[in-house]
């Protein structure tokens, strides 16, 4: 898709007249409300001598910007980059959102972007082709169990990142709010783990789509690999309102089949098929609610329960991404806490209908469950709906994965460059990632995360697949440690404004729940994330890629946490001295505009997103 090449792209009618059928790219003067702190501020702040720059900047952001206020060119852009001293190099810098953000990304993601993006992030290949090996594993009830608790816990996590997100909207999200909130050297450690951990997301996406095109032909992997590989690079290289539109509409796709199929395996399961009978909850009864797994008894149905909640975690994963991109967010304060309310409120939702109707159709004993071809053949809907006749469905399901996996590894591409570009802004990273293009993007990062894609060549080979895998495995535990990040950083938040005497209603967006739920919620992760790789410590089931996957992210995280440490020399915040009330200053420096209802058909149309 072609992207724009407009040099002064930015927010569409930030002043409040804008809304969601604005145009994608404005090319008029650049408007933000948002807190365009020059570096100098927070230097100033802590020498207690403020410079002229700052009050500049500080004065000028007091009203609405004009073509005066903010000239975006070539050459101011180049010497961001040329001068060293253009960018945030010292731990505590940038911790809001930064000059160089506000002048050199674009907003481009409308509010039905940032929902649909953590819609499509959330529901993908786990839900059309795991949901069997959940069934398997603990049974009709179990499944639904641990998937709700997985759910409860994705909840937590949600409200959490909306009240920091909604303060702190920078890019990079939780990864900066950790070094703002906790310490410089745990921000380091989630954003490195993080960009590793997509670099290698992107070709694992692309060698599960070859596996799935396999269902229909037997043509060379190869082609596949080299036509994914560039419309992904195009997408990422594109103006960030391009991606919001293909995450827009493949998002929609998986929520019209995951609709479909739900009500598709209700009609089976009451009997609505020619020459099917009504099944009912009769797997609920034979072989029963629960699988007994590794032990037997209430023990062994325990574990069933447990090994399908420590599966379903991944599953859910992507939902924590939807502030990467906060900077190049209209109006994040306002869309990013709407979007964690209700996208987990639909997530939550289809899941645990698509496992209750699974549990009903498919009994946990059945042998078409054992299927591990990685394509929709692997499907429990797939596997009814051939029983039935319906041959047309597999190819649906099989098509939908198809984009839903590519849509994976775009999530995972804007993720990995978004968190790497905050890293460089940190001075955590070269500051060649800084460069963005003339739309807003930030090139640098795109391309390196490009040549990386070319990993899934090895999927071609046997003995090289193995190796690839095995470095993927290395980060299969990074989104628990992702979501203890998130609710650390929340706690922390609570923590700080209780020392500081701050009312927590100050804050942008707030509930009276979450200092609650988060440290619930905290110990959960940390208790699936050491007990996840339970089976491997289990008499006769030791596997050396079972346990590398489970734990070996965990040492990895703690080493370049204390590698940036020793070499910085960093410390944890103290509660008192994290600047909350500036934060909050800033929020109120710059308001939002107020939300402007859509009417007519168009109010009815965004009910998907809104």
């Amino acid at each position: 898709m072609p992207s724009s090449a407009d040099a002064q792209c930015r927010q569409h009618n930030v002043d409040g007249m804008g809304d969601e059928n604005s145009r994608l790219i404005d090319a008029g003067p650049a408007k933000s409300q948002y807190g365009t702190i020059d570096i100098t501020t927070r230097r100033t702040t802590e020498t207690g001598s403020p410079s002229s720059s700052s009050s500049e900047t500080m004065e000028r952001n007091n009203g609405d910007t004009s073509k005066t206020d903010i000239r975006i060119d070539a050459d101011s852009s180049n010497r961001l980059f040329a001068d060293p001293e253009a960018s945030p190099t010292r731990d505590h810098d940038g911790d809001y959102v930064t000059q160089l953000e506000t002048t050199s990304l674009a907003r481009g993601l409308h509010q039905r972007h940032i929902q649909m993006i953590a819609i499509a992030g959330a529901i993908g290949t786990g839900l059309f082709l795991g949901l069997g090996g959940s069934i398997q594993t603990g049974g009709p009830l179990g499944a639904l169990l641990g998937y709700a608790t997985v759910g409860l816990i994705v909840c937590a996590v949600q409200f959490a990142l909306g009240e920091v997100a909604a303060l702190l909207p920078v890019t990079g999200s939780f990864v900066r709010h950790a070094e703002f909130l906790v310490d410089p050297a745990f921000g380091f450690a989630i954003g490195l783990n993080i960009v590793y951990g997509n670099l290698l997301s992107v070709p694992a996406e692309i060698s599960a789509i070859c596996v799935l095109f396999q269902y229909w032909t037997d043509l060379n992997s190869s082609v596949f690999i080299c036509i994914f590989i560039f419309i992904t690079f195009v997408v990422g290289i594109s103006f960030v309102g391009i991606y919001g539109e293909v995450e827009f509409w493949f998002a929609t796709l998986k929520i019209l089949l995951v609709i479909f199929l739900i009500i598709f395996g209700l009609v089976i399961d009451l009997g609505g098929i020619p020459g099917q009978e009504r099944i009912g909850f009769r797997y609920w009864k034979s072989p029963g609610p629960f699988v007994e797994y590794i032990a037997s008894g209430p023990w062994g149905r325990f574990l069933g329960y447990w090994a399908v909640m420590t599966s379903a975690v991944f599953s859910f994963a992507g939902v924590e991404s939807l502030a990467m991109a906060a900077a190049e967010t209209q109006n994040p304060r306002r869309n990013i806490p709407k979007a964690c309310k209700r996208v987990f409120a639909r997530v939550l939702i289809f899941y645990i209908l698509a496992v209750l109707i699974v549990g009903m159709i498919v009994a946990s004993d059945d042998d078409r469950l054992n299927n591990t071809t990685g394509d929709a053949a692997q499907s429990p809907f797939v596997i009814v709906a051939a029983a039935a006749g319906y041959k047309a469905i597999p190819s649906i399901v099989n098509a939908v994965v198809i984009t839903s996996a590519w849509s994976s590894s775009n999530q995972a591409l804007l993720s990995g460059t978004r968190v790497l570009y905050g890293l460089a802004i940190k001075g955590q990273a070269p500051k060649i990632f800084l460069r963005t293009t003339p739309w807003g993007v930030p090139y640098v990062c795109v391309c390196f995360n490009t040549c990386f894609m070319f990993l899934a060549f090895m999927s071609l080979s046997s003995s090289a697949m193995t190796v690839f895998w095995w470095l993927v495995d290395l980060t299969a535990a990074g989104v628990l440690v992702s979501w203890s990040s998130v609710l650390l950083n929340h706690i922390r938040l609570c923590l700080a404004m209780k020392k500081q005497g701050i009312s927590r209603t100050e804050l942008p967006f707030y509930n009276s729940w979450t200092p609650y739920t988060s440290p619930v919620a905290l110990v959960m992760c940390l208790v699936i994330l050491l007990t996840g790789g339970f089976t491997v410590f289990t008499r006769g089931n030791w596997s050396a890629a079972g346990f590398v996957s489970s734990y070996l992210d965990i040492p990895l995280v703690i080493a370049a946490f204390l590698l940036w440490k020793f070499i910085k020399g960093t410390k944890f915040v103290s509660l008192q001295d994290i600047p909350i009330r500036e934060a909050l200053e800033e929020v109120a420096r710059h308001p939002e505009p107020l939300e402007v209802r859509s009417k007519g058909w168009r109010r009815a149309a965004n009910i998907l997103w809104d």
